[in-house]
C-alpha cells in the first residue's frame, strides 16, 4: 500500500515538472530572432508598417526582429516563403488586403488558411483621388462626369484591392470605366496629374506632400478630422461603401503553438495602445484597432467571396 502511494507521488510530481516545462518553454519565446517576412519591396505602406511595428514592439519584449522584403508575383513569393518555415512563431508575415485580391485574381492554389490571421492593427480607408487642375475634381464632378461619358474614364492604380474597389465603386454607382493598372502608384498618380486619367484610386496618406492631387470622396461611416473637407460616399447618396480600406495586420503559419500567438496578442494590444504608433498613423486617416484572430478569419472568408464574385466581372 505503502509503495502504491509513492509511485502516486512519483507519477504527480513527473507530471507537475512536465507542465512546468511547457510553461518555461512558452515563456521562454523568444529565444532566437523573429523574422518579419515583407511582401513588397522596401518603401510601401506594408514595409513601413511592419518596421515601426518592430521598433515599437521592442519598448515592450526583449526580442530582436529582422524585417526580411520577399517581392514577387503579387504576394506569393513572400507567402510562399512563411509557408516554407516551421510553423513555430518565429516568421511573421506582415499582410494586407491586397494579399487576397492577388490571391483569387491569380487563380492561386494557395490556401488562404495555410495562414493563421493574428492580427489586424491598421484599417486605411480607400478613397478617390483626382488632380487639383482638372475638370472633374470632386466626388459629384467623378459621378456626373462618368454618367455623361459612359465607359471613357481612366481610373487607375497598382493592381490589387485598389482595382477591386473600383469595380464595387462603379456597380454601386451603376457606371462603367477604363481601369489601368500600374506597377507602383508613383507612376499611377504621374498618370492622373498629367491628365491622362481622371480617377486614383488609394488611401488619404497618398496626397501626403502632393500638391497637385486631391481627395474627391472617402469611404467612412462619417468624415474623417483630418480630412473635414472630404465627403463620404454616403453623402453623395452612394450606399454600401462605407467600410473599404486597406487593412493592414500580422498571420504566422498555421499550427503555431497556442502560448507563442498569445505572446504575440499580448504583444500586439501593447503596440496598439503606443502613443507613438497611434501618432504616426493617425495622422493620416488611419484607423488603429485590433481585431483577433476570430474576427480577422471571419473578415478573411468575407473578402474572399466578395472579392471573387467582383474580380470574376
Amino acid at each position: 500500500m505503502k509503495r502504491g502511494f509513492v509511485m502516486v507521488l512519483m507519477a504527480l510530481a513527473a507530471m507537475g515538472a512536465f507542465a512546468t516545462g511547457k510553461a518555461e518553454t512558452t515563456t521562454a519565446f523568444p529565444e532566437k530572432p523573429i523574422h518579419v517576412v515583407v511582401y513588397t519591396a522596401p518603401g510601401g505602406l506594408i514595409d513601413i508598417t511592419a518596421r515601426k511595428f518592430t521598433d515599437i514592439a521592442v519598448r515592450y519584449c526583449k526580442a530582436t526582429f529582422v524585417v526580411e522584403n520577399k517581392a514577387g508575383a503579387g504576394g506569393i513569393v513572400g507567402w510562399e516563403s512563411v509557408l516554407a518555415q516551421p510553423a513555430d512563431g518565429y516568421t511573421l508575415f506582415a499582410v494586407t488586403r491586397s494579399l487576397i485580391t492577388n490571391l483569387v485574381s491569380t487563380g492561386s492554389k494557395i490556401d488562404p488558411f495555410s495562414l493563421d490571421w493574428m492580427a489586424l492593427l491598421v484599417s486605411d480607408p480607400e478613397c478617390l483621388i483626382t488632380a487639383t487642375k482638372s475638370k472633374v475634381r470632386t466626388g459629384a464632378d467623378i459621378l456626373a462626369d462618368a454618367k455623361a461619358r459612359p465607359g471613357q474614364q481612366i481610373w487607375t492604380a497598382p493592381p490589387g484591392i485598389d482595382e477591386f474597389v473600383t469595380y464595387k465603386v462603379w456597380e454601386k454607382v451603376g457606371v462603367k470605366g477604363k481601369f489601368v493598372p500600374f506597377d507602383s502608384g508613383a507612376q499611377a498618380m504621374a498618370v492622373i496629374m498629367g491628365g491622362q486619367g481622371e480617377v486614383y484610386v488609394g488611401n488619404p496618406a497618398d496626397v501626403a506632400g502632393k500638391p497637385d492631387l486631391q481627395i474627391a470622396v472617402i469611404s467612412a461611416e462619417k468624415r474623417l478630422a483630418q480630412f473635414p473637407d472630404v465627403p463620404t460616399f454616403k453623402e453623395l447618396g452612394i450606399q454600401g461603401l462605407d467600410n473599404e480600406s486597406m487593412w493592414r495586420g500580422f498571420a504566422v503559419k498555421k499550427g503555431t503553438p497556442a502560448g507563442v500567438q498569445q505572446w504575440y496578442d499580448d504583444l500586439f494590444e501593447k503596440v496598439t495602445k503606443d502613443p507613438d504608433w497611434r501618432k504616426f498613423f493617425e495622422q493620416n486617416g488611419m484607423e488603429l484597432v485590433h481585431e483577433r484572430t476570430d474576427r480577422f478569419n471571419e473578415m478573411i472568408r468575407s473578402d474572399m467571396a466578395e472579392q471573387t464574385k467582383y474580380l470574376a466581372k
